[in-house]
């Protein structure tokens, strides 16, 4: 499979950052919005809810690499035709609160049907962090057979902190680090930490093995563009520090 050059640098010097705009945020406005903030603030690709008019929308928006997140593969069809980059079937975060709960068999069982109707497109998949850390390894190592080129993990709506500040913020994000640690010694596709990601956190997930962080809420849900071009710059600035220590070392 052929990563966009782009996705494939990033993850190759271990500083990538997708910025998620929501899998059910249809809004073409907030959508756009967190959009140029990912662009400007440097932001290496965007993850946008599959829509196939949204996906051309921010197309003539930006040049980054657009990912688009859904867990009914036949929806991905129209959004690659429409100009995606790459897809994800995950952030399944949104569905929690719903108690819709992912059981290993159903996302391979997805991963399956997501090949069969796009064997060529890049594909990233979620690890939900409801299976036991060792399930979690054992089915990132069936991702990767079945097709999948990065694996995401998550856990950070689910966390519960019990501090405040910085030691909070590493609470938040303990279930995505140690997924990201223990998949990322196992599979040889670059591992995506996401979901409770903040500045504090982002070196800490590329210390773990990730190749790259996504951040969804952090962003998507600040009340400007400008803070939200902060807050991705801040990102951007943490991983660029971590990964340029990863080298000189």
């Amino acid at each position: 499979m052929t990563m966009h050059p782009v996705l494939q640098r990033a993850f190759d010097r271990g500083h990538a950052l997708k910025i998620i705009s929501g899998l059910n945020n249809f809004d073409p406005e907030r959508v756009a919005t967190t959009v140029r903030a990912a662009e400007q603030g440097g932001a290496t690709f965007v993850d946008i809810a599959v829509e196939s008019d949204l996906v051309h929308l921010i197309r003539q928006l930006t040049n980054l690499p657009i990912c688009v997140s859904a867990v009914e593969p036949e929806k991905f069809v129209l959004a690659v035709a429409a100009g995606a980059d790459l897809i994800e079937i995950g952030n399944f975060d949104c569905f929690y609160a719903q108690g819709r709960r992912f059981s290993a068999e159903e996302v391979l069982m997805l991963t399956y049907q997501t090949r069969s109707l796009l064997p060529d497109i890049t594909l990233s998949v979620t690890v939900p962090h409801i299976l036991e850390l060792d399930q979690q390894v054992q089915l990132a190592e069936d991702l990767v057979k079945a097709g999948v080129d990065i694996i995401q993990t998550e856990g950070g709506t689910s966390s519960t902190p019990v501090h405040a500040g910085t030691l909070g913020l590493i609470e938040k994000a303990a279930p995505t680090l140690a997924a990201a640690y223990e998949i990322s010694r196992a599979v040889s596709v670059p591992v995506l930490c996401a979901s409770g990601i903040s500045n504090v956190t982002a070196p800490l997930a590329i210390a773990a093995g990730a190749a790259g962080v996504g951040v969804g809420s952090a962003i998507n849900q600040l009340n400007s563009e400008v803070a939200m071009i902060a807050a991705v710059r801040g990102l951007v600035e943490a991983l660029f520090c971590e990964s340029s220590a990863y080298f000189r070392g």
